[in-house]
């Protein structure tokens, strides 16, 4: 766990590889070919762009649940089935890099690499396997990323925001003030609190979320969530007119659907909406109140989510409880669109 006010952090340059072992095109040429890969607790995704004026276009993408992180916080330690589904992803995302001929990629690892004390092994079995060069970073580029990657979708205004992100095995969070004109907005303090909703789910155990007490479990978890993120409220403004709230991950993108009742997930219904807080709230209520069967039939989460909403329901509610914004805003973007920009940006592209 780490909290740091400072100023947005300077780390090394990217990784610049695939599993191609592309050439480099010059420099601000618009027909260069970038990649992004996150693999994450839960998920493994991939992005694929190139530059266009003031942006990018996405040219291919991936995304699996590969549940990296399965029993990490019981035995400190990928699980050879999870590095199987999870290389099997990888090698996926390798070929999409050879067809689309890459030239500047930069994979990274999250919280379960970084807490595994067989990480490195992993990392290194990637690379051996599909070519891929794992690049394991702090939590503190992970936030930077995730800044980078959904800022623009925050509501216009000159207060503090709060920006998150809810993983699998850990949940950044970022105050930010606002930038200059077309600027990234200025971090001022961040914090990476060890629960994700891989993590919290398995802290509390399926049994107690599933069983006849489930909503007690519930506060439970909501409770580990916001103990998890009281040094940080030392660090937030203690005037709290006019504050934004954004959100990145897919608890909140699955969130917004179940408010919208979308029959099947529609990214441009959910990217950069702005939803009530109460609204919020009301569904992390009810989903907490369900059981499995009932989490299952919501046609944005399914059975393949059901066992993990009820943790994200309640470390965004934690926030929520911290940082009382009018609303919340939606982000189907963080990390990988961070690192496009990121590799963009360092190439002479102006986005």
């Amino acid at each position: 766990m780490a909290s740091h006010p400072a100023s947005a952090p300077t780390p090394g340059p990217p990784a610049r590889h695939s599993a191609a072992e592309p050439r480099r095109a010059p420099a601000a040429s618009s027909h260069q070919t970038y990649a992004a890969i996150d693999l994450g607790t839960n998920n493994c995704r991939l992005l694929i762009a190139r530059p266009t004026p003031g942006g990018f276009t996405v040219v291919d993408a991936f995304s699996r649940i590969v549940r990296l992180g399965e029993g990490l916080a019981t035995s400190g330690r990928l699980t050879d089935g999870a590095m199987d589904r999870a290389v099997e992803a990888l090698g996926v995302c390798a070929d999409k890099l050879r067809r689309r001929r890459v030239g500047l990629a930069r994979s990274v690892a999250t919280e379960a690499c970084r807490r595994a004390a067989n990480g490195r092994h992993f990392v290194e079995r990637v690379r051996r396997e599909t070519g891929i060069v794992l690049e394991i970073i702090a939590p503190q580029e992970e936030a930077r990323l995730a800044v980078l990657g959904c800022h623009k979708l925050l509501e216009p205004g000159d207060g503090p925001a709060l920006i998150f992100d809810i993983g699998g095995g850990s949940t950044e969070l970022v105050l930010v003030e606002p930038g200059g004109e077309d600027m990234a907005p200025r971090i001022k303090a961040w914090w990476s609190a060890p629960w994700g909703v891989v993590s919290l789910t398995e802290s509390e155990g399926r049994t107690a979320i599933e069983g006849p007490d489930r909503v007690a479990a519930y506060r439970r978890m909501r409770e580990r969530a916001r103990h998890a993120f009281a040094r940080f409220t030392e660090l937030l403004p203690e005037n709290k007119d006019n504050i934004r709230l954004l959100g990145t991950s897919g608890t909140v993108t699955t969130l917004a659907s179940v408010h919208l009742a979308l029959p099947s997930y529609d990214r441009r219904a959910v990217d950069g909406l702005h939803v009530p807080i109460g609204a919020m709230r009301d569904i992390s209520t009810m989903i907490a109140e369900m059981d499995f069967e009932g989490r299952s039939g919501l046609p944005c989460i399914g059975a393949e989510r059901a066992d993990l909403v009820v943790a994200g329901c309640a470390i965004l509610e934690a926030i929520l409880d911290i940082w009382p914004a009018e609303q919340l805003g939606i982000a189907d973007r963080g990390i990988r669109e961070g690192i496009l920009r990121s590799l963009m940006a360092r190439d002479g592209h102006i986005l």
